[in-house]
């Protein structure tokens, strides 16, 4: 097996167990907060081990660096609270179709940073998400929790945005583990001191699921990642990152028995083109 091949089924794999996190909003019955807390920072330890063990570079530049790491951590920590809250709240298909606006989003907030405008095609997409949250809404009232939960959604995917264009424009001279490294242990940081749910009140159970998440479904597949994309164009990741809502909802039905409705499909399939056109036009 050449380079190449190996590379796509790693980022495969990768895509695989990434669509397999929402699982854990549901089979893990802690709050949101509590869930990535322990995820990032038990993710972190876990990094920090394959970081070492590889020999490769955790050292921050400078001060400027480590503050601009700092909010990217920050900003993971947002998006990664909300997108669990979102899947708890609306179910995993939903949720996970919600975070999908996010490569459209990206297009609009690029170009506070370099200042290139967005271009009609880019603009129709823009209308085509909305049209696509539009159907997945069942209605518009804070009181149905699917919407609630959609919205939720959308707002983990412009957190989740704006770390990736921090990323790419101030942070890309790190490897991506080391950059994960920094974030999950700051996201953690972050998010400890809103915790509902001590350490010693976690049962063995949930302890276990936790470490899953944390080390399988966390730090193996963005190692997978990352090590696949020196042989794969960007375009081409991202075409397949576009499957993990797909994966995720696959993964729901088959192990939880939950079913997205029609309209949700429907929503999803615009979202998804929409987003796999942004990709694709990169």
């Amino acid at each position: 097996m050449n380079e190449r091949k190996r590379s796509l089924l790693l980022v495969h794999v990768a895509i695989v167990f990434l669509g397999g996190t929402g699982l854990f909003s549901k089979l893990i019955e802690l709050p949101a907060i509590d869930i990535i807390a322990y995820r990032s920072l038990l993710a972190a330890i876990c990094l920090l081990i394959i970081l070492t063990v590889s020999k490769n570079t955790i050292r921050i530049d400078n001060i400027k660096h480590l503050g601009l790491m700092l909010i990217a951590g920050l900003l993971l920590g947002i998006h990664w609270v909300s997108f669990f809250h979102s899947m708890q709240i609306s179910g995993i298909a939903a949720g996970m179709i919600a975070l999908y606006t996010y490569p459209v989003m990206t297009v609009f907030i690029e170009p506070l940073f370099h200042g290139k405008k967005p271009q009609p095609p880019d603009i129709a997409c823009g209308f085509a998400v909305l049209l696509g949250v539009g159907l997945i809404v069942p209605e518009f009232s804070s009181a149905n929790d699917i919407t609630v939960g959609i919205l939720w959604g959308v707002f983990s995917a412009l957190f989740f945005s704006l770390r990736n264009v921090m990323q790419k424009y101030y942070l890309s001279s790190y490897g991506g583990l080391t950059s994960m490294l920094y974030q999950c242990f700051i996201a953690g940081l972050v998010s400890l001191p809103f915790i509902t749910t001590t350490p010693n009140h976690i049962t063995p159970d949930h302890w276990l699921l936790l470490i899953i998440l944390a080390t399988i479904f966390t730090a193996l597949p963005h190692s997978l990642f990352t090590s696949s994309l020196r042989h794969l164009k960007a375009k081409s990741v991202g075409l397949i990152a576009s499957l993990q809502p797909l994966y995720g909802a696959l993964f729901a039905f088959l192990i939880l028995q939950e079913l997205p409705t029609a309209m949700t499909m429907v929503g999803g399939a615009i979202i998804l083109g929409a987003a796999i056109y942004e990709t694709y036009s990169v």
